[in-house]
């Protein structure tokens, strides 16, 4: 059975809790649970992760790579913008991510148009709220 790591960064645990017009009012354990749900659908199994701190997304990233982990969906949250070491950690493990961003960071603030993360990705899904992340899932387990 395919394995892949679910990775959320900073305040990606306040979903449903903050800026509701934008990440809508929906909680991170309804997050959880739908990818789960996804996961049970498609065959393969998750492991879902969420950290506030920079160093500990590294680890995750690093350790689904010698766990042996198929792949990775990565939401960086405010890391995507400003995080070269964790460009470097995902550029470090030879598993594919997919970076994933529930509002689309194209059409905010000019300051969340520039991802550092993405190209260590295998691609990236914005604005599809939490159908991105089923999305990226299903594109892994499809490859």
């Amino acid at each position: 059975m395919k394995r892949y790591l679910i990775l959320n960064g900073p305040n990606i645990n306040f979903t449903g809790l903050r800026e509701k017009d934008v990440y809508g009012g929906r909680s991170y354990d309804a997050l959880v649970a739908e990818i789960e749900k996804e996961a049970e659908v498609l065959g393969v199994g998750v492991r879902c992760v969420q950290s506030n701190h920079e160093g500990a997304l590294i680890d995750a990233i690093q350790a689904a790579w010698l766990d042996g982990l198929d792949g990775i969906v990565f939401n960086p949250g405010g890391y995507t913008h400003t995080s070269v070491a964790l460009h470097d950690a995902i550029a470090s493990v030879p598993i594919p991510t997919i970076e994933v961003h529930m509002s689309n960071i194209h059409a905010r603030e000019a300051f969340r148009h520039t991802s550092l993360t993405a190209s260590a990705c295998r691609g990236q899904i914005a604005g599809l709220g939490f159908a991105g992340y089923r999305l990226a899932l299903r594109a892994l387990a499809e490859d």
